[in-house]
């Protein structure tokens, strides 16, 4: 009888069998797991800050594209679906491409800029003109048989328009009476002047003639006078808004013809009504030009 020791069984290969019953067992209670939360009712807020979580934790998913409608309602099919990153996510990344295109067309930006400006203040100055046009067209079809007769111009410009009165239409000689003709024209001049809006500036102005008169000193105290008496009958006669009135006297300053001959002379003798555009515009148009020239 031999005295060699038994032979040993030869060892199996791989992991012991446990394991495998082990790793079945995790298998199921994960899937059963999985199956009560698919099946549950939970706060919808809370799982949108746990997708934002898991997004920032596991980056965004690609799009999936989707054979069918997705079908029920669980919380995990509606939060959880492939591809859906949360809100934050996807702001940052748009934000991230807009700056990126930005920089790209800096250049462009700068230069369309400032033409911008340029048709802004075209407009603005191309309304504030037909504004003015239009007022001095509604004045000019008033005024039309005074016009016609001699008695009174009517000019504008894109910042005013301006009713001149001739001497004879207005005072006597040397005095500031407003006699029955000229307070019939000055009424029609009111209702001209109620069809449009801004201030009115009433102007008087003299030839180069000296006065020297107790009541009239000087062709300064004379223009002021007849002046005055325009906005006073303005207001109190024909209602015109006291807000609207200013007085300004030029005695023989701003002449409109030499004063060498008896007939320039009669034409500088005269009472300007002026009307001043929409001034709101205008600064606006001034206030756009300046930032374009700088």
């Amino acid at each position: 009888m031999s005295d060699a020791p038994p032979a040993k069984a030869p060892e199996s290969a791989g992991s012991p069998l446990w394991m495998a019953t082990f790793a079945d067992l995790m298998s199921l209670l994960m899937c059963f797991f999985v199956l009560l939360l698919s099946f549950s009712e939970m706060d919808a807020a809370k799982f949108k800050e746990l997708a934002g979580s898991l997004s920032k934790a596991f980056g965004v998913q690609r799009d999936v594209p989707a054979n069918e409608l997705p079908k029920g309602t669980s919380v995990v099919t509606t939060e959880f679906s492939p591809g859906k990153p949360d809100n934050a996510t996807l702001l940052k990344i748009m934000r991230q491409q807009t700056t990126d295109e930005s920089k790209q067309n800096l250049n462009f930006t700068s230069g369309d800029k400032n033409l911008n400006k340029k048709e802004v203040a075209k407009e603005i100055y191309q309304a504030a003109v037909k504004r003015m046009h239009d007022e001095a067209k509604k004045i000019t079809q008033i005024l039309k048989s005074e016009i016609d007769s001699g008695i009174v111009e009517v000019e504008w410009t894109d910042r005013e328009i301006v009713i001149r009165i001739r001497e004879r239409g207005t005072f006597l000689s040397g005095d500031d009476k407003i006699e029955q003709e000229f307070s019939s024209l000055l009424k029609k001049i009111a209702i001209a002047l109620n069809a449009v809006e801004g201030k009115i500036i009433v102007s008087g102005h003299t030839d180069n003639r000296p006065i020297n008169t107790s009541r009239f000193p000087s062709n300064w105290v004379l223009s002021a006078a007849r002046a005055a008496a325009v906005v006073h009958h303005l207001e109190a006669k024909e209602n015109i808004n006291p807000e609207r009135l200013q007085i300004r006297a030029y005695g023989d300053i701003k002449p409109i013809f030499t004063n060498y001959t008896e007939n320039s002379r009669s034409k500088n003798r005269r009472v300007e009504i002026s009307i001043l555009g929409n001034k709101s515009l205008l600064y606006e148009y001034e206030d756009v030009s300046s930032v374009i020239d700088n």
